[in-house]
């Protein structure tokens, strides 16, 4: 049996979810990894690469959506809110909201702390005097925001059509989790992929550079390093497959020989063609878009898109809660 390569402990200070979710997710069968795993610093810096290539219209499309619509969503939202930012990246897009909605504070959620210090620091210098309030945490769960924004009504944003990467109930619990964060009189500024035909879909996540291969096949190079696993990165390649009946992209890999290695010396083996089931990407047309949206707890109240009706971006307002009968 191979021993696993464990160096300086690092197993030992593996986060315990990415550990739990792993061994599970190589257990089951068929396969399959959460997608938000992919975002060590590795995996955030492969990410944001993606996000120029030419294939990859949702980043483009979104944000020239977004400095098209931002006055009128100061204007329906109106100013003073503390903008609230959900998987924030490198807040690329964030200006452009910053800039029309005149925010009391910035408050960005990442699980990739050093990726949101470093972007943290950068909104910082450029917004010198707005209180940019960064929090680590995984944005998948209710999470309590900084004292300093407890009684500032509160303007969510998720762009990059995020929400996609979640089976429908996963994105109902999201949106639910987020309401509850923000509190009462929230807004939301949300991103949504449109559906759009198969050859757009696919090459946006099967890029010619094989960057977004890379993206997906650094998950394993992560097992191996804070797992101390044996997974031989090789023997996988990255597939991006249009699932028509459930209106996404699929992300796997997918051996290309038989396999045998280690996670933490607990011996797993796969064949040639089987595969990890790493991402999903749905797409919705309008009307799902607003039923997702409800169901959340969300009502829309406008709505923008580009000439080609790729990609939507949609405000709505936290729905009061219902009282028992």
């Amino acid at each position: 049996m191979l021993k696993p390569e464990i160096e300086d402990g690092q197993a030992s200070l593996a986060d315990p979810a990415f550990r739990h979710d792993v061994l599970q997710g190589f257990t089951i069968r068929p396969r399959a990894i959460p997608a938000r795993w992919f975002y060590d610093r590795r995996g955030s810096e492969l990410f944001e690469a993606i996000t120029d290539l030419p294939e990859y219209y949702p980043t483009r499309t979104e944000t020239a959506i977004l400095r098209d619509c931002c006055a009128d969503v100061a204007r329906i939202a109106g100013t003073g809110r503390a903008v609230v930012e959900f998987g924030s990246g490198s807040s690329t897009k964030t200006p452009i909201l910053l800039n029309a909605v005149n925010p009391a504070a910035y408050v960005p959620i990442d699980i990739s702390g050093d990726f949101l210090r470093e972007s943290s620091a950068d909104l910082s210098a450029a917004f010198p005097g707005l209180p940019v309030l960064p929090v680590e945490a995984d944005f998948l769960k209710p999470i309590d925001l900084p004292g300093q924004v407890i009684d500032t009504p509160k303007l969510g944003f998720f762009p990059g059509s995020t929400i996609g990467n979640m089976i429908p109930h996963a994105s109902v619990d999201l949106l639910r989790a987020m309401k509850m964060s923000l509190g009462e009189g929230a807004m939301l500024l949300i991103g949504m992929d449109r559906i759009k035909d198969q050859a757009t879909l696919e090459a946006a996540y099967d890029d010619a550079q094989g960057v977004t291969a890379a993206f997906n096949l650094n998950l394993l190079e992560r097992i191996n390093r804070e797992l101390g696993a044996t997974i031989p990165v090789d023997a996988f390649r990255h597939r991006a497959i249009w699932n028509d009946p459930r209106a996404r992209i699929e992300m796997h890999l997918e051996a290309t020989r038989d396999v045998r290695f280690t996670i933490e010396g607990r011996p797993f083996e796969m064949a040639a063609g089987e595969t990890i089931h790493t991402e999903n990407s749905h797409k919705f047309g309008p009307r799902d878009a607003r039923i997702l949206l409800r169901a959340g707890g969300w009502r829309p109240v406008g709505e923008w898109t580009d000439p080609e009706g790729r990609f939507a971006v949609i405000l709505a307002e936290a729905q009061p809660a219902r009282l028992a009968p």
